[in-house]
């Protein structure tokens, strides 16, 4: 009997993103079932799938609670692991990873009802919980008072500020995202700049709403990683699996130069990356092999 696959998604998915369908074609090749489910489907068993991917369930940053339910109630058969992915939900998961010895971009975390920090130089602001650079923003000194507005706004809502100085490198040399499959890199990717000086980053406004760069079809490329990026992402793949037992069957590792020269972690990308699969040849294969080999050493 063939595999079936659930590859989880959104409803308002637009077709500038076809990765996921491109997906479901290559794992229908190989023999499998494979469908595309909005994650909040009503009336979908789960239960009656071999594995459920999460891909492009890229709404949930808006019900993240009610996302985190649906995640536990999936279980063992989701992808990535729902301990992965609740603790990879906020980004307060940078200080484990620091703790674990880590490099990562240097981060004040601000609660609702705790002061911001003493801000110096450039620097950055967004809610521990968010995606597509919503909320976010980039700060010179002449616009600290738009910063720590940015950051009351936040409290508003709830949330986790994070202040973060904002590395010149990003300006100059971009970001670079290493992509893993099953434990193993698969491609880099560049990327370019997303917030610009002294604005929150104005946000598209679709059913997503975020910021409107991250439409742009050339702000991500495919690119090259260095031995020291190739090291990082490594030690921090290493981290999560030895944290959770479990090897992400998909992961962005995204990073970007400090001030010393050495790559510094910005993110660790395991729930709902976009892997840029129309930029390398053969990625959407290699995703679909992943799953499949997944499957074969669960079974």
């Amino acid at each position: 009997m063939p595999s079936r696959i659930a590859i989880a998604t959104f409803v308002g998915i637009t077709e500038q993103f076809d990765d996921d369908e491109r997906l479901a074609e290559a794992l229908r090749g190989r023999g499998s079932e494979a469908e595309l489910i909005a994650w909040d489907a009503p009336g979908t068993d789960w239960s009656a799938f071999d594995a459920v991917v999460i891909r492009s369930t890229w709404d949930y940053t808006n019900r993240p609670e009610e996302f985190l339910a649906w995640v536990e109630g999936v279980g063992d058969r989701l992808h990535n692991s729902p301990a992965l992915v609740r603790w990879n939900s906020d980004k307060r998961y940078l200080r484990d990873l620091e703790a674990a010895g880590i490099s990562v971009v240097p981060t004040a975390y601000v609660a609702p009802g705790e002061p911001p920090p003493t801000l110096e130089g450039e620097v950055v602001v967004k809610p521990s919980v968010s995606a597509g650079a919503k909320d976010s923003g980039r700060f010179g000194p002449a616009a600290h008072d738009q910063a720590r507005a940015l950051i009351e706004r936040i409290h508003r809502a709830g949330r986790t500020a994070m202040v973060q100085p904002y590395l010149a490198s990003v300006d100059s040399r971009g970001e670079t995202a290493i992509v893993y499959l099953d434990g193993t890199p698969s491609h880099a990717l560049h990327k370019g700049a997303v917030l610009r000086p002294d604005e929150v980053a104005p946000l598209r406004s679709d059913e997503l709403g975020v910021a409107e760069v991250m439409y742009d079809p050339d702000l991500v490329v495919a690119g090259t990683a260095d031995d020291a990026e190739l090291a990082l992402a490594r030690a921090v793949l290493d981290a999560v699996t030895a944290r959770f037992s479990y090897v992400p069957l998909y992961a962005r590792v995204d990073m970007v130069e400090g001030p010393d020269g050495a790559p510094v972690l910005m993110e660790l990308e395991a729930i709902e990356p976009s892997l840029y699969l129309d930029q390398v040849p053969g990625a959407v294969e290699l995703v679909a092999d992943a799953i499949l080999a997944r499957l074969s050493a669960t079974a």
